[in-house]
């Protein structure tokens, strides 16, 4: 699997910033909603971003913390498209 770590440890809080910060296009998820898979975990909202149709969102890993990460999932990225509710 192709991916990037843009932060690692730290708060849903600043894990929604950086996922804006780091998106052309944004939406919201609830809690549980799958990539990859996984169920996401947090704190709602839940962002998930779109960016040169890669995925950015945060992963929560209980007992290591919380992660963003830039992965290439094309099939992902239509899902959050299909599924999310895009935000500002």
């Amino acid at each position: 699997m192709n991916y990037e770590i843009l932060a690692k440890n730290c708060s849903f809080k600043e894990a929604r910033e950086i996922i804006r910060k780091n998106s052309t296009e944004k939406y919201e998820v609830p809690p549980g909603f799958k990539l990859l898979e996984k169920a996401l975990i947090g704190i709602p909202p839940l962002i998930v971003g779109v960016a040169n149709e890669k995925l950015v969102y945060a992963y929560t890993k209980p007992c290591h913390g919380t992660f963003v990460v830039v992965v290439e999932d094309p099939e992902g990225v239509d899902h959050v498209r299909r599924n999310g509710k895009p935000v500002q």
